[in-house]
């Protein structure tokens, strides 16, 4: 049986309880569809709603902890991370495959996180140094990479944002396609990385998404016994932020997927 710190307890706790009206909001997003802007005003105040109560309950557990959105951590203090929904376009169209996401950092390294999907009760969670985790009724399920071998197997998890423009995007899902037919866009990179973390992908890609859900599912992903590698595919060791993030792109993989890595690098 896993070891939660009292942080992590603390941070499990909080999720959770900011999280509790997105399972009645939820359950409203297919009845409010017939109406694009009902639904679009009731998704926006969800929003809202969840992000407002995450930052009251995380203020409580550290007060003198200040927010991030889709930038290092700073060096120095307490900080976190936070993704009200990660996956807000399978939100609003009432696929299941959503989560919240927090990184808890202290003096610029991710020592805690938690990615939780509200529909379906999985919670995932790590801290560093001590594993990566699923949580289970009666005991957590200790996370492992997988250890796929055969790149032609690999099951690929994929995340571009379309910011980078209309040329990338479509040019980086061509070369993803190029390399193999097990190609998944879930919409959800915390989630694709917790898919990672837990054996049921061999590689995710985050290609220009925003920093937060990023970084939450990096940590599940090293605790895992997975690699994460840069724009240059080297790996890196997890406290190092700066060098992962240093092209504000990344791969996760377990420890055989090396080579399929370094090809798309290219």
């Amino acid at each position: 049986m896993s070891y939660l710190s009292p942080m992590l307890t603390l941070l499990v706790g909080a999720v959770k309880k900011a999280t509790a009206a997105l399972d009645r909001d939820f359950n409203e997003i297919e009845k409010l569809q017939s109406s694009v802007r009902g639904y679009q005003n009731f998704v926006s105040r969800s929003l809202e709603r969840t992000t407002q109560n995450l930052l009251g309950e995380l203020k409580r557990i550290r007060p003198d902890a200040v927010f991030v959105d889709n930038r290092l951590p700073p060096e120095k203090g307490s900080s976190f991370l936070v993704t009200p929904i990660d996956g807000v376009a399978n939100f609003v169209r009432g696929v299941p495959f959503f989560a919240t996401a927090v990184a808890f950092c202290e003096q610029g390294e991710v020592k805690a996180t938690v990615v939780y999907n509200r529909a379906t009760d999985e919670l995932y969670f790590a801290e560093k140094g001590n594993g990566a985790y699923k949580e289970g009724f009666r005991s957590h399920e200790r996370l492992r990479v997988s250890a796929v071998k055969d790149e032609t197997a690999a099951l690929i998890a994929a995340q571009v944002g379309y910011a980078r423009g209309c040329a990338e995007y479509t040019a980086a899902y061509r070369d993803l396609f190029a390399e193999s037919e097990n190609v998944r866009v879930n919409g959800s990179v915390s989630l694709s990385l917790a898919m990672v973390a837990a054996g049921k992908a061999d590689v995710c890609f985050s290609l220009g998404n925003n920093l937060n859900p990023v970084l939450a599912g990096l940590l599940l992903v090293r605790e895992a016994g997975g690699y994460v590698y840069n724009l240059n595919k080297k790996p890196v060791a997890p406290e190092k932020i700066e060098q992962i993030m240093a092209s504000g792109e990344v791969a996760a993989a377990n420890t055989q997927m090396e080579p399929l890595v370094r090809r798309l690098a290219k």
